[in-house]
């Protein structure tokens, strides 16, 4: 792509609002080195690709040779941002950020550049505020402002609590722009007023307002927005061929958004595979073939695709199934899928049973106990890719 091309796919692809678009045009043609500031929060330990939105249109920036300043929240994570959800979040503690920080950096720089990258954490300038810094950042804001938006309003509404730690979410993420510089803020749509805030702080303490770059959020597996806490996520560390069936599960209605937001092929391209491919079967292969690309190889995308066509067209099982020992004898249901690690919890495994989601020997199951015998072979499978066969 040219330069001008380049441009035109930042301020375009996948954008909802720019504040603001003239300023940050121009800014971009000037020539000028721009420091492009993302924060996020490590409240799981992974990041999917509905965050990866964000982080692919720093990559995009880096491209333009622009400054990436990437952010992780330690501290903003213990605090918890509830700007896309209705109820309160719960503090996390500093060992529970740590936990999830595990292996955040290495899942960022499969999209990022890491020798372009700029990277802190917001602990270093946040622990060192006073309540005479506090006072005053909060100063700059009503009330008024924050219960007016549209989740807490709800919540306010609906007789639910509304802690004093919220308000000063927004603070916080305003004053990581101030302690980075940032020209341009970007981020999604659910952090409209956190970013503005920035605006309003950095103005405050006599620097320029940033320019705020939002994208659209997108859906999960279950068509309700991607988020770890609804466990609707496809991960960025997923395996391969669990990548490309979760993104086959997806609702056809989502397709020509994934392409979009969840992929590099450019637009004209998309409109040529969807024209030329009209079923949304033929269409989501070449998505998901296009997204495990991305963060695998192509080789793997290829085998992926293959696997799963060969699993549930042909309706085969696959040919890699993991193998587990274990004891003759009786097992509840939910114990045995436990054992063999097919659910993280009890209230999984009985999620999954109720819904008929547990296959033995490729037969429904829902009883609650089985018998494993000495000389039985039998594979348990849970959902459409989870399985493991029993010696």
């Amino acid at each position: 792509m040219t330069k001008e091309e380049q441009i035109q796919d930042i301020l375009q692809r996948g954008v909802a609002e720019i504040i603001h678009e003239g300023g940050l045009a121009k800014k971009l043609r000037s020539g000028k080195k721009l420091r492009i500031k993302l924060g996020i929060d490590p409240t799981s330990p992974n990041i999917h690709i509905g965050r990866a939105v964000v982080l692919w249109k720093l990559r995009a920036f880096q491209n333009l040779g622009h400054k990436v300043v990437f952010i992780i929240g330690d501290f903003t994570g213990q605090i918890g941002d509830t700007s896309d959800k209705d109820a309160e979040r719960p503090m996390l503690t500093e060992k529970e950020v740590k936990a999830n920080l595990k292996n955040y950096l290495a899942q960022a720089y499969k999209i990022l550049d890491k020798s372009k990258t700029e990277f802190h954490y917001n602990s270093k300038w946040l622990k060192k505020l006073g309540f005479a810094e506090i006072g005053n950042l909060a100063n700059l804001f009503s009330l008024h402002e924050f219960a007016s938006r549209e989740n807490i309003k709800k919540r306010m509404n609906a007789g639910k609590r509304v802690s004093l730690r919220e308000l000063l979410y927004p603070l916080m993420q305003g004053y990581d722009s101030i302690m980075v510089k940032a020209d341009v803020e970007i981020g999604g749509t659910d952090q409209r007023f956190n970013m503005l805030a920035g605006r309003t702080v950095q103005e405050a303490l006599g620097l320029p307002a940033q320019e705020v770059l939002m994208v659209d959020l997108i859906e999960g597996t279950d068509g309700r927005k991607m988020s770890s806490s609804w466990g609707n996520t496809i991960n960025v560390s997923e395996k391969a061929p669990d990548m490309f069936g979760k993104i086959m599960s997806v609702d056809d209605k989502l397709i020509e958004k994934y392409f979009i937001f969840c992929t590099n092929i450019p637009l004209p391209e998309i409109k040529k595979i969807l024209k030329s491919n009209p079923h949304p079967r033929d269409q989501k292969l070449i998505l998901a073939e296009a997204v495990v690309a991305l963060y695998h190889d192509e080789k793997s995308a290829k085998h992926a695709k293959e696997k799963f066509i060969s699993q549930f067209s042909k309706k085969e099982l696959p040919t890699d199934i993991k193998t587990v020992f274990i004891k003759a004898g009786k097992y509840q249901t939910t114990e045995l899928l436990m054992k063999l690690k097919l659910v993280e919890s009890k209230s999984e495994a009985r999620r999954v049973l109720s819904q008929n989601g547990v296959k033995i020997n490729q037969k429904t199951f829902t009883d609650q106990e089985i018998e494993i015998k000495q000389k039985n072979d039998i594979v348990v499978q849970v959902g459409k890719r989870k399985f493991v066969k029993i010696k």
